[in-house]
């Protein structure tokens, strides 16, 4: 599947806004019964190909309390995790995070980004005294030094690097055999994005780029990070991979094109317009 413009990636707000809308705590009063993201470890429970609607099965016990989020299909929708060995109660049946749907597996993702920040939140990391819902918002404050906390999102680059009808591509052991992609990082303290993209490549790669352009972004819930993308082009060097995050880089043209990362992901969405 192509995609026309990274905001419709999925994962991004974009592709589920006609049938989802966003709800911080305390927006939406008595909502009654809706609809269910039901996590079990890498896999969602689905009802035929749909979310499962109405009251959660007595036989599926929450791992920890059920999150209002938002309204889907102008139903409220709940996320919650389920014991991976609690067998899925007929109808129920999992399917594999991998195999849904852009829309729904770009709501399963923000169910599961909200989750994590829940998860790491109990605490205040100041004080380590309990938290408490900051009314409204997905902020909470520590009720021993009363500071505010939000939600942690991590702007991270990835990059394009092009020499003419040549483009730089990276390879990490973890990857499937023959799978090449982009250069990608955190931006450290004190950083531009553009002066990350400068940093990540010549310490992965080895090279130097010039006129770097920012392109387009996705969210990238796993867990927390906001990929923001570019294109930049060569300058000097040679390729030297670290050793430490890639195994191997090379140049690649269109006609001598790897293993690609998924369609699904900016890395691939900007190898197809821009390589």
């Amino acid at each position: 599947m192509t995609y026309p413009a990274a905001v419709n990636l999925p994962f991004n707000g974009e592709i589920i806004s006609r049938r989802f809308t966003q709800k911080k705590p305390g927006e939406l009063s008595d909502p009654g019964a809706g609809y269910w993201v039901i996590l079990q470890g890498e896999t969602l429970l689905l009802h035929g190909d749909a979310l499962y609607c109405g009251d959660l099965p007595e036989s599926l016990v929450p791992l920890e309390a059920p999150l209002l989020f938002g309204v889907w299909d102008d139903r409220p929708v709940r996320v919650v995790t389920v014991d991976q060995s609690a067998a899925a109660p007929e109808p129920l049946h999992a399917v594999p995070l991998i195999d849904l749907p852009d829309d729904v597996m770009s709501l399963v993702g923000l169910g599961r980004q909200i989750l994590h920040w829940e998860r790491m939140s109990r605490r205040c990391s100041r004080c380590g005294s309990d938290m408490e819902r900051i009314d409204q918002t997905w902020g909470k404050q520590c009720l021993g030094c009363g500071h505010h906390h939000f939600p942690h999102i991590h702007p991270c680059i990835i990059v394009l690097v092009r020499r003419g009808d040549e483009f730089l591509l990276g390879r990490k052991p973890e990857w499937p055999e023959g799978r090449y992609s982009l250069v990608a990082g955190f931006v450290d303290f004190g950083e531009s994005l553009e002066e990350c993209v400068e940093r990540e490549v010549l310490e992965e790669m080895g090279v130097r780029v010039t006129n770097v352009r920012y392109v387009g972004s996705q969210s990238w819930p796993f867990p927390t990070q906001l990929m923001t993308g570019f294109v930049a082009e060569y300058a000097s060097g040679e390729v030297v991979v670290d050793g430490l995050e890639l195994e191997d880089a090379r140049w690649f043209t269109r006609e001598s094109m790897p293993l690609l990362p998924p369609s699904r992901s900016i890395a691939r969405w900007i190898i197809d317009h821009f390589a």
